[in-house]
């Protein structure tokens, strides 16, 4: 028999199999795809066409049914609607982490719990010190989160230099902040409560809890009944991107069918000798039919919507984003420099003190555990990276800011995105350079 026929056709995509791989893989080229759309944005927004590049985005669009319509700007479908696919996708990363991940060792996982709490504490306070009871105080949270697209492509730019223990590390607890920063979102600047809204929110959630226990596994179900959940979400009041998170966190992250159930299908469709068995009415088409849905459900459900949607949200749903929320008319805006300061100086500083800080006491007191391929050295120089704010900055900053701010806040947002990606990367080179490890 020959060997070959039994393993699946190879192709180019084959290297991004592993799901941990996968997602480090297609964030780092995120990054790439996620830097070309900001400068774009930049560029048209500082250019002749600046008028009608950020009006674009201002453009009503929606449906209506009946009596009922729903419009939006094209800024608020991409902004509450598409990174709702954003927030799904961090969410269940973060998931199978701790369930089938090696942050299943709580105490490993307490380390980047422990950083992310600090990454978001101190820049706030800081931040909070440095703006006072000046325009722009209640933005304490712009500052609190870490883009995870552009931390990991930075760290793709060294290679094999950098200790898995490290990415793990970032990817973690950047995870974490930007789970910590949305529930902040949803909490502190959604509008008053529409408690039927409310309700019917919660009440979607229990179906799709519900419906998770009778065995049902169709994918689209579940997305109507998410979509559901999401207007009602965004017709309570609250943030209608906490969505993407609750439903993230409640997928499955266990299989259905066992390996070894598995490999019981599949030896009994391999027993059929060469031939044609598969038509229609058949033993051996039941067969067939069987094997095909154990070898997909034998990954879990977290593990096919990762694969599935992953691409689509580093490659559409990031550039979309950046383009609608990187443009900064930087020639004629008026800017606040003080609220433009406290912007960079929280990022650039307060993020890797909070981190180190927050990590050394986790150690200290024995509630987390420091892997020894992690020193201290790497873990500082590594926090260096999370000042990178981004994605979730802009994302808060046009919830939490008045429009004449936004500019400024963008402004501090970019530059410390850029100095933190700088001094990073430096730091990495440096500790990681061959003499420096001799």
């Amino acid at each position: 028999m020959n060997d070959s026929l039994s393993w699946l056709p190879r192709e180019p995509a084959d290297r991004l199999t592993k799901p941990f791989m996968q997602f480090l893989r297609i964030e780092a080229t995120a990054g790439i795809i996620l830097l070309l759309s900001t400068l774009l944005a930049l560029g048209l927004a500082n250019s002749a066409w600046s008028s009608s590049f950020l009006a674009l985005w201002e453009m009503p669009a929606g449906v209506r049914v009946g009596d009922i319509e729903i419009y939006r700007s094209l800024k608020h479908w991409i902004n509450d609607g598409l990174m709702t696919l954003f927030f799904f996708v961090i969410a269940l990363e973060l998931k199978r982490e701790l369930v089938l991940g090696e942050l299943r060792n709580p105490r490993i996982a307490a380390l980047p719990v422990a950083a992310a709490l600090g990454g978001m504490a101190v820049p706030a306070g800081l931040f909070s010190l440095l703006v006072g009871g000046g325009p722009g105080a209640s933005g304490w949270s712009t500052v609190m989160s870490t883009d995870t697209a552009f931390v990991i492509g930075c760290l793709a730019v060294l290679g094999s230099r950098i200790p898995g223990r490290l990415r793990l590390f970032l990817l973690s607890l950047a995870i974490f902040d930007d789970v910590g920063a949305i529930l902040v979102v949803a909490i502190g600047y959604g509008e008053a409560l529409n408690w039927v809204a409310l309700g019917s929110a919660i009440l979607g959630l229990a179906v799709v809890a519900g419906i998770a226990r009778l065995g049902i596994r169709s994918i689209p179900v579940y997305f109507a009944i998410g979509s559901g959940i999401w207007l009602a979400f965004d017709a309570s009041g609250v943030h209608a991107t906490l969505t993407g998170v609750i439903l993230g966190i409640m997928t499955p992250a266990r299989s259905w069918v066992s390996d070894t159930r598995l490999h019981a299908i599949l030896d009994r469709v391999s027993a059929y000798p060469p031939g044609d068995h598969w038509s229609r009415g058949t033993a051996a088409r039941s067969d067939l039919h069987r094997a095909g849905v154990a070898t997909r459900e034998a990954l879990s459900p977290v593990e096919r919507l990762e694969i599935a949607l992953h691409p689509w949200v580093a490659f559409v749903v990031m550039p979309f984003f950046a383009l609608s929320n990187a443009g900064v008319p930087i020639r004629d805006a008026n800017f606040d420099i003080p609220l433009t300061t406290a912007i960079f100086a929280a990022f650039v500083v307060g993020k890797p003190v909070g981190i180190v800080l927050f990590s050394f006491l986790a150690v200290k007191l024995r509630f987390g555990a420091r892997p020894g391929e992690l020193s201290w050295s790497l873990l500082a120089a590594g926090s260096l990276l999370t000042g990178i704010g981004f994605t979730m900055a802009l994302f808060i900053a046009e919830l939490a800011f008045e429009p004449a701010l936004l500019n400024s806040v963008k402004l501090g947002v970019l530059g410390a995105s850029v100095i933190s990606a700088a001094l990073g990367f430096l730091a990495l080179t440096w500790l990681t350079s061959p003499g420096r490890r001799q």
